[in-house]
């Protein structure tokens, strides 16, 4: 037994099916029915009543039939006596005549018997199975009828269809959206009919309206009766969507609701239309992000659909299987007619059991069955001229192609692509059922009533109060508004005319339309992986204010165009996989640099090969260049030599092995940072004498096993980092830099530091720490008396020199992971060290006098942080963060 909830869905799968049969479907549906009926009907008779009469023939009769007719052969009565018949007579010849008729012998069991040996020997096989052949052959016609809604790889994607197709129009935004476009439509036709009327004084609205109503009342909601948009009578108007796919809710018929209740303003204005407040329709959050889903949806539906067409050929399969089927069964079922007949000769072979060699038959049905035979042959003509238009519709309409003519039409529905194979078969079986369907589908592929459903959700989720709210202030001071995973940018965010900073990350479509105007304090705009577009009239707001422009990408092709034209842009930063062949030196030749006439900053952070060509043609107004390479080596520096303006340059992690020749030309030099390399010799210093205006040099993190002699040719530099090397020693010319104010040493292999350090008399901070020192020469406490941050952390001393008093100025030192058993009490004469200026160990940092230990703990974190807080000094080698001001290249990363 079949529970009424399993037999439920069946019932709703058969009701959705039949928007995907045509007119023509259907009456060969019921022409299968009359057909099975007439069969079912033969076949009860011929099981209930089918039999046939048999009477035998004297031999002497059958002989002479050849020489008499049927009729007087009846008439002759004789007995196998050969006696005549005694006749009886009487006074009334009605109920006292003599028999007449033929006189046997037979008993009513041979009688019997012998029917039903002549039933099967004298009896045709088109008179017995005809019946049984006529059922078979309807059953297969039915199986065939609807063949390709079951077929295993069609009818997935039917039902998929037709449940798309039901929350298409279930959907508010379907009636929305529709209303629109009629609304648009109607504006449109009274604004071409007021361009052709005469200048006479326009009809009254109450005239005019109606009809214009009513039509397009008639347009929209001519399918009403389907079951798709089936309205039930008790329903509200307020009530939700109907989830039963064959029902659609009462905002479906919103179109003809909002446009009957249209109020014709008077024709000074006819272009206007005031509509009832009842017209718009405010989708909440939970519709939005249906019909949001519903799109995507429609989308993948529409791409697996759309590449093939393998519902069409099962379509036309059975077209052209239940045609031949139609031929097969008239070609030999006509020829059938003529043995039906009423009266047949038996002649069995059971004469010793009977009697007779041959006996007359009649045969009951046969009239019966030969009725039913031409209906039955009738109603299969039927059925094959329907399979013949069906086959002639196929083949000459175009049913792999569909084009929304008549949609197109509106104002707003011009967009709706073409569809091909499947999903356009599919939408021609749906026309003959109900045009309206396929219209409400449309609005689920048009790109732009997605757009402006993205549009309405951003107006409602992203207001201008909420962008505000979440707009934050940065370390400079300036308005920063981040922006991650939107569909596109809220109409809103142009409204923030104090942003300066905006930051966009992983937006789709982001485009920039001409309200960026109303942004007048936009100067810095980061992309992360974001192809923005920018209108032809936000372009020049762009050009003339955007001043620092953050480009994240994967490919060079993802550069937007316009970013090359920004005539006012002074930084711009790049970070993406660029190589010399495919990404700044020639695939991002869609326009030089050569707009870019103020760019005073480039970064580039991808895997080139050579510094690209175009650099060349901001030369002039170029002052810092940073290159990140990601480990790919930078084989080609020619192009360094024509960037003469150039004061700061970074070429990290390029896997340079020595110093280039190129940076001899860069006379105006002053900061070189050549840190993640390959470095190993440093021979080339002798080179960089002529920069006479470079001070900072950055050598961390290479493979430098020696410092040469020739670095004392470099009397102009401030700060040295040679830390994270394999030094072991330090040439005294190092120290004839009499200018040298930050030395960082870190992460080598030193043993010992040079007396001659006593000579840098202007160094503010020393950074030996992760090295192997034992001892710190005592001139370094008596000369250099600027020294205001020392890291001797992770070394091997021993003792401290008793002349560490004399470093007034001094307020970090980092004795941590050293030898030391006791630290002198003449820190307490280091003023700068307190609150936390001394790293050491807490153990040790209890061997201080009392008076010293207060004094260096006042306004001290709680104990631990020695070891904790502040092991980072703040020094370009190793600055403090504290956990507050950690900053991420991307939201993305921060969640992570």
């Amino acid at each position: 037994m079949f529970s009424l909830s399993e037999l439920a869905p069946l019932n709703q799968h058969q009701s959705r099916c039949k928007l995907l049969k045509p007119w023509w479907e259907v009456f060969m549906d019921y022409l299968v029915v009359l057909m099975l009926m007439a069969s079912v009907l033969a076949c009860t008779e011929q099981l209930s009543r089918d039999r046939v009469v048999c009477i035998p023939l004297d031999p002497l009769v059958t002989a002479n039939t050849n020489d008499h007719s049927p009729s007087t052969s009846r008439d002759v009565v004789l007995t196998p006596s050969s006696k005549t018949p005694t006749h009886v007579p009487g006074n009334s010849p009605n109920l006292h005549s003599a028999a007449r008729g033929r006189r046997t012998h037979l008993v009513y069991q041979q009688y019997v018997y012998i029917s039903q040996v002549c039933y099967h020997e004298a009896l045709p096989l088109c008179s017995r199975f005809f019946p049984y052949m006529a059922l078979l052959q309807s059953l297969v016609l039915v199986a065939s009828g609807s063949f390709w809604l079951h077929f295993p790889h069609t009818s997935a994607r039917i039902e998929h269809f037709l449940a798309i197709l039901a929350k298409c129009c279930e959907s508010p935004w379907t009636s929305q959206a529709l209303s629109r476009a009629a609304r648009q439509e109607n504006i449109q036709e009274k604004e071409v009919a007021e361009e052709r009327r005469s200048p006479k004084p326009p009809p009254s609205s109450s005239s005019s309206l109606p009809q214009v109503t009513s039509t397009r009342r008639s347009s929209i909601d001519s399918g009403a009766d389907s079951p798709l948009l089936k309205r039930s009578d008790s329903a509200s108007s307020a009530a939700p969507p109907s989830p039963c796919p064959s029902t659609l809710s009462c905002t479906s018929t919103m179109s003809s609701v909002s446009l009957s209740s249209q109020v014709y303003v008077p024709p000074s204005k006819p272009s206007l239309m005031v509509d009832n407040p009842r017209q718009v329709i405010c989708l909440d959050k939970s519709d939005g992000e249906q019909a949001r889903a519903l799109f995507e949806r429609v989308r993948k539906f529409r791409s697996h659909c759309e590449s093939s067409d393998v519902i069409y050929k099962v379509y036309l399969a059975q077209t052209i299987f239940k045609l031949l089927m139609v031929t097969l069964i008239v070609s030999y079922t006509i020829p059938l007619l003529s043995y039906f007949s009423f009266t047949h000769t038996c002649h069995p072979e059971q004469q010793a059991l009977v009697g007779y060699t041959a006996f007359e038959c009649i045969h009951v049905l046969s009239c019966l069955i030969r009725k039913l035979l031409v209906a039955y042959l009738t109603l299969l003509g039927l059925y094959g001229l329907l399979n013949c238009y069906t086959l002639g519709w196929i083949l000459h309409s175009s049913l792999r192609q569909y084009s929304f003519h008549s949609l197109k039409e509106l104002g707003s529905l011009r967009d709706v692509p073409d569809l091909r194979n499947d999903l356009a078969f599919l939408l021609h079986m749906l026309d003959q059922y109900d045009p309206l369907l396929a219209q409400r589908l449309s609005v689920f592929l048009s790109p732009v009533s997605e757009s402006r459903l993205l549009e309405e959700n951003l107006e409602r989720h992203w207001g201008e109060e909420k962008l505000r709210a979440i707009t934050s202030v940065d370390a400079e001071g300036r308005s920063k508004l981040q922006l991650v995973a939107l569909p596109r940018l809220p109409p809103a965010l142009f409204t923030l005319s104090h942003l300066q900073v905006l930051k966009l990350e992983l937006i789709t479509d982001a485009r920039f339309t001409a309200q960026v105007a109303n942004m007048t304090s936009l100067r810095e705009l980061h992309l992360y992986h974001c192809t923005a577009a920018v209108d032809p009239s936000a372009l020049g707001v762009l050009q003339e204010r955007l001043e620092v422009l953050h480009l994240t990408f994967t490919q060079a092709s993802e550069i937007p165009s316009w970013v090359l034209s920004l005539r006012s842009l002074h930084e711009l930063h790049l970070s993406g996989r660029l190589s010399s062949d495919s990404g700044v030196g020639r695939s991002w030749a869609l326009g030089s640099l050569r707009q870019l006439r103020h760019l005073r900053v480039l970064v580039i952070q991808g895997m080139l090969q050579r510094i690209p060509g175009e650099l060349c043609e901001v030369a002039c107004s170029l002052v810092r260049l940073e290159i990140y390479n990601e480990g790919t080596r930078l084989l080609v520096l020619t192009g360094l030599k024509r960037m003469v303006g150039l004061t700061e340059l970074q070429l990290q992690d390029c896997q340079l092995e020595r110093l280039p020749s190129a940076l001899l030309a860069l006379t105006n030099l002053r900061s070189l940072n050549l840190q993640h390399n390959n470095l190993r010799t440093l021979e080339e210093l002798l080179s960089l004498a002529h920069l006479r205006r470079l001070s900072c040099l950055r050598l961390a993190f290479n493979r430098v096993l020696a410092l040469p002699a020739s670095v004392g040719v470099l009397r102009g530099l401030e700060l040295l980092d040679l830390s994270n090397n394999q030094l072991k020693s330090l040439p005294p010319a190092l120290f004839t830099i009499r200018r040298l104010r930050r030395l960082l040493l870190a992460g080598n292999l030193l043993e010992e530091l040079p007396v001659e350090v006593k000579s840098l008399q202007l160094l503010i901070e020393l950074d030996l720490s992760r090295n192997r020192v034992e001892s710190l020469p005592p001139g370094l406490f008596n000369s250099c008396l600027e020294l205001r941050i020392l890291n001797v952390a992770h070394n091997s001393l021993s003792s401290l020199p008793r002349g560490i008093a004399a470093l007034s100025q001094l307020c970090r030192l980092d004795l941590r992971g050293n030898s030391l058993e006791e630290l002198p009490a003449e820190l307490g004469c280091c003023s700068g060290l307190h609150a936390g200026g001394l790293q050491v160990e807490d153990w040790l940092f209890l061997s201080l006098p009392p008076h010293v230990r207060d004094f260096l703990s006042r306004s001290a974190p709680p104990s631990g942080t020695y070891s904790e807080d502040h092991s980072r000094p703040e020094s370009d080698s190793f600055p403090y963060l504290s956990p507050t001001q950690w900053s991420f290249s991307s939201a993305l990363e921060s969640q992570i």
